[in-house]
């Protein structure tokens, strides 16, 4: 029993957990650790009613529930965020964490209830469980949070839940319950900040790009929604339908997107980008660099996909062949990391938003590229893309981005966090980048000993963290801004358990290491 890859996983993150809470030990701390316990036990729960098929909704069946390491992510994150702010004395975003903590506890916690009340017979035990565990965060809100900031977290909760019986209803197995948790709870948390601030923009709080990020996600988001709900009535794969899905883009983009963007950063957003792309010498030279990197991208997969024409026997790509993409993905953010995070974290927005209408066009079959993405991207399908969407390069895309985007940079005082701080926005590229790829390609081409119960290999493991460590010197080398402070074993321990999380997760890989080494790198 000791060898079941889930035990395993949830080790390691409990290790996480304390390891975390041994260095910001507050009242949080207990919250944190009775969130944990209770959602080790849920879990197993959700994996029953998953292999019963008694879940609510259909959840992606090749995985286990992974509601553990998912309900832990956001609390982490906003406590990690919390100490950081606490520490450069900015008392705004200090709250603000506090606020992330909470409501990622609350929506954990809404989704271990549920698992709880439809499981037959009703387990007391685990009822029990969660009944104190709430009780522990609700008493710690009750005497923590300000009346303003909870009816935040309540909001957040109840867009969670309309988003849930939303998208869980229209994309079935495209998520287990826990990536569900952090896709969705994400997005809630990005819908409510930007009412909130499209409210408050009198106030002048806030950079125009963390406004182009959220307006950006929240609107390709309802466009997607909007489509689907229109394609129901129509046939989305004809002409007319086609040019109604271009026309009513660029109806929904001009006069809706554009106007929310341009109140909230008060000048036009089209030349407010293109001065932001063009502003220096260096951003012009890393777009042109972007842009070869993108073609190379595009060469590959037709490359790939001619390759398949000429060999009938070979019907999918290799894993080694998708993990060219991880190379060239870490040769696109390691320049823009080191000259200019801003430009790259606009330019990671619009790649997103770019990726999602193209997945609509693909999903939809609009014309004249639809058919054509289809047959294009079903060479790079895996086990993960079970359902109706492909979100795989999305995820990897997510992976990368998040830690620039999570940067904490108004409680940076110098742009940079001290100690391990300073590689948080080099976790995608070591944890995904890095790590995973080396893992997967050194693991399927030389690995011989398997970790107990997995696929996964130890000397892919092995040569994972050893790699990421090589990563870690030549970021020293390269980026001058970075100063560890002789923080080298906490690197080395969040690397490690990392890699071993790697080694045993069934969830999306691409979006969970990155955020579990942000959440260590910000301890």
């Amino acid at each position: 029993m000791l060898n079941k890859p889930v035990l395993v996983e949830s080790l390691v993150v409990f290790i996480i957990v304390l390891f975390v809470h041994a260095v910001v030990w507050d009242r949080y701390s207990w919250c944190a650790v009775a969130l944990a316990v209770q959602a080790f036990y849920v879990q197993f729960k959700w994996d029953r009613l998953l292999q019963l098929g008694r879940a609510v909704f259909q959840f992606r069946t090749a995985a286990n529930s992974g509601l553990l390491p998912a309900s832990m992510v956001i609390p982490l994150l906003g406590i990690a965020m919390k100490e950081r702010c606490k520490s450069a004395g900015i008392v705004y975003f200090e709250r603000f964490g506090i606020v992330v903590a909470s409501t990622g506890m609350l929506v954990a916690l809404f989704l271990s209830v549920i698992a709880v009340g439809i499981t037959k017979p009703v387990p007391t035990n685990t009822c029990i469980l969660t009944g104190v565990a709430g009780s522990i965060i609700i008493y710690t809100m009750k005497h923590s949070l300000t009346v303003s900031e909870v009816i935040e977290v309540l909001e957040v909760l109840l867009i969670f839940v309309y988003l849930s019986m939303i998208l869980l209803y229209l994309l079935p197995r495209c998520f287990t319950p826990g990536e569900a948790l952090l896709v969705l709870g994400g997005l809630s948390f990005v819908l409510n900040q930007l009412i909130k601030r499209s409210l408050n923009v009198i106030e002048g709080r806030g950079d125009p790009i963390d406004f182009f990020l959220l307006v950006a996600v929240v609107g390709v988001v309802l466009l997607g929604l909007f489509f689907t709900v229109l394609f129901v009535f129509m046939d989305s794969g004809t002409w007319i339908s086609s040019m109604f899905f271009h026309m009513m883009t660029a109806v929904l983009g001009l006069g809706v997107i554009m106007p929310w963007l341009y109140r909230l950063i008060q000048r036009n957003p089209l030349f407010w980008l293109f001065q932001f792309l063009f502003q220096t010498q260096t951003r012009v030279y890393l777009l042109l660099y972007w842009t070869f990197l993108a073609a190379s991208a595009c060469g590959i997969v037709f490359y790939q996909n001619a390759k398949r024409s000429s060999e009938s026997k070979k019907h999918q790509a290799s894993t080694i062949t998708r993990k060219y993409f991880h190379f060239i993905v870490v040769a696109t953010y390691v320049p823009g990391l080191i000259y200019d995070r801003q430009l790259l974290y606009v330019a990671a927005v619009l790649c997103l938003a770019v990726f999602i209408f193209l997945e609509y066009i693909r999903y939809f079959r609009i014309k004249p590229f639809g058919q054509t993405l289809r047959h294009l991207l079903s060479l790079f399908l895996d086990e993960r893309d079970s359902g109706p969407l492909i979100l795989t390069h999305i995820y990897l895309l997510l992976g990368m981005s998040l830690p620039v985007w999570l940067f904490p940079r108004s409680c940076a005082l110098k742009g940079t966090l001290s100690g391990a701080g300073a590689l948080v926005p080099y976790s995608g590229v070591l944890a995904v980048g890095v790590g995973d790829t080396i893992a997967s390609v050194f693991g399927s081409t030389m690995g011989e000993i398997k970790w107990p119960g997995t696929k996964k290999t130890f000397e892919g493991t092995m040569t994972a963290i050893f790699a990421q460590i090589i990563a870690v010197a030549l970021i020293l080398i390269f980026d001058s801004s970075v100063n560890l402070n002789s923080s080298y074993a906490w690197i080395l321990a969040s690397v490690s358990l990392v890699s071993l999380l790697e080694a045993y997760t069934t969830q999306i890989d691409n979006l969970l290491l990155p955020l579990y080494l942000q959440i260590m790198f910000m301890a």
